[in-house]
């Protein structure tokens, strides 16, 4: 008997061990919304160009429907022995329509059609991040505007640096995402083309319309050369990445949430929505959620890697190592999707302690700058000589036991006698913020308009 996938060339069915490790249907079931969509479009295709008949297209098409309607709704049974979705979506249209499903799979092959398929599972997947990144950027931008005078220390090497503002901080991670998006629809933009009609690797004989399919599908234009088609995965690689660099981002923010809600901090408190306790200490209120989100960037860079390695030296055009493609792919991708979800809702929920932040703001002579730039505009000092005083000043008020603000006048004038009282007006953290008004700075006007452009922009 002949092999009920392959035919006449094949006289039996795979060894068990064969079976297990070539099955994909496991993993690549959830493309079947794809893999319907695309058949669709091929089978009305092929109708519109005379290749099969206009009734065995419609008969496809109610079948497809059905398969479909069967999935969704937990009824339809997958089989291992079928391999992937592709054959076992045919194999139950065959059931359900008979003989004009054989008619399917003419001019395509599977190589063009999980290139399709999966082309349109990113896309998808894409759209979703960019949606979620959107929520994540109003949240913060929201936070922002609320808090766009709040104080708080800004720090370089983890040391108190300058003071800045809470909204001013959230901005950042508002900019980060907005590189991530961008990188996202780069991505989706190379990705926008149309694979079906590269067939096994070389095209078809048969007179078929890709720019139809293309159109059907939502896809910009064809692919335009069947050899590149079936053997790229950039459009997987460059998705993967974009959304490692997010992963990254999000782990920055999220380290940040866990060393602001520690006691030694205290800056921002989580609910316990985004917090867990201990199984011995009553006291304990763990950041968890924000651990996890800190820990997924390991997950994605390692689909990265993973598919890197399984492409790097493949010669063209196809080979079964690319079935090692989705595995990682969709591993990737979930955990950036739920690490974003996360992260909108610890962004939602914690609420800046702003007492703790201004006091810490106040530390560590983080006014030094401002004093430094007052000598500048009211000394006329060379920035290089005011930075000198200003080191003596503050190696003054470390002997003295105080900060800038609390070293008297007569002391100050012990290191440059033509410093007035005028100076103490920059030395507070209030003034310092609002001090910093050039485009981009942290003063709490900037915060303010810049919260707002973005809530505005993210809201149209």
């Amino acid at each position: 008997m002949a092999n009920k996938m392959w035919g006449g060339r094949f006289q039996a069915g795979p060894d068990a061990i064969m079976e297990e490790i070539n099955a994909s249907i496991g993993f690549d079931k959830r493309l079947f919304r794809q893999d319907i969509a695309g058949s669709k479009a091929h089978a009305a295709m092929l109708a519109k160009q005379g290749i099969i008949t206009k009734s065995d297209a419609a008969e496809i098409r109610k079948g497809l429907d059905q398969v479909q309607g069967e999935i969704e709704a937990g009824t339809f049974t997958f089989s291992r022995a079928l391999e992937d979705i592709h054959l076992n979506v045919e194999s139950r249209l065959k059931d359900v329509i008979g003989p004009a499903a054989g008619r399917l799979h003419t001019a395509r092959s599977r190589n063009d059609q999980v290139a399709v398929d999966f082309r349109l599972y990113v896309r998808d997947t894409v759209d979703h991040f960019d949606m979620q990144l959107k929520d994540l950027q109003l949240a913060l931008a929201e936070k922002a505007e609320a808090h766009a005078a709040t104080i708080m220390p800004g720090f370089t090497h983890l040391q108190v640096a300058q003071p800045v503002t809470f909204g001013h901080h959230m901005l950042a991670y508002v900019e980060m995402l907005a590189r991530d998006r961008s990188r996202l629809a780069d991505a989706r933009k190379r990705m926008n083309e149309n694979p079906l009609g590269a067939a096994a690797l070389a095209g078809t004989s048969f007179p078929i319309d890709r720019h139809e399919t293309a159109k059907a599908l939502g896809f910009d234009r064809p692919t335009r050369n069947s050899l590149d088609t079936v053997a790229d995965r950039d459009f997987v690689l460059e998705t993967l990445s974009a959304s490692a660099i997010c992963a990254i981002h999000l782990s920055r923010l999220a380290e940040e949430i866990v060393i602001w809600s520690t006691s030694q901090f205290r800056f921002v408190k989580l609910s316990d929505k985004f917090t867990t306790g201990s199984s011995i200490m009553p006291q304990k209120r763990n950041p968890d959620a924000a651990e996890l989100v800190r820990a997924k960037p390991g997950r994605i860079i390692g689909a990265l890697l993973s598919l890197l390695t399984v492409m790097k030296g493949l010669p063209l055009t196809y080979s079964k190592d690319m079935q090692e493609d989705k595995e990682p792919a969709f591993d990737g991708f979930d955990n950036l999707s739920l690490a974003i979800a996360a992260t909108t809702g610890m962004v939602k929920d914690m609420v800046p302690n702003e007492q703790e932040m201004r006091k810490a703001a106040a530390s560590g002579f983080s006014t030094a700058t401002d004093l430094a730039d007052w000598l500048v505009r009211t000394l006329k000092m060379p920035f290089r000589e005011a930075h000198h005083v200003t080191g003596s000043l503050v190696a003054l008020a470390e002997t003295e036991g105080c900060d800038l603000p609390e070293l008297s006048l007569p002391l100050m004038q012990s290191v440059e006698p033509r410093i007035t009282k005028d100076v103490y007006k920059v030395l507070t953290v209030e003034n310092s913020v609002a001090s910093r008004v050039s485009f981009g700075g942290t003063a709490p006007k900037n915060v303010k308009r810049e919260a707002k452009r973005w809530i505005k922009l993210l809201k149209a």
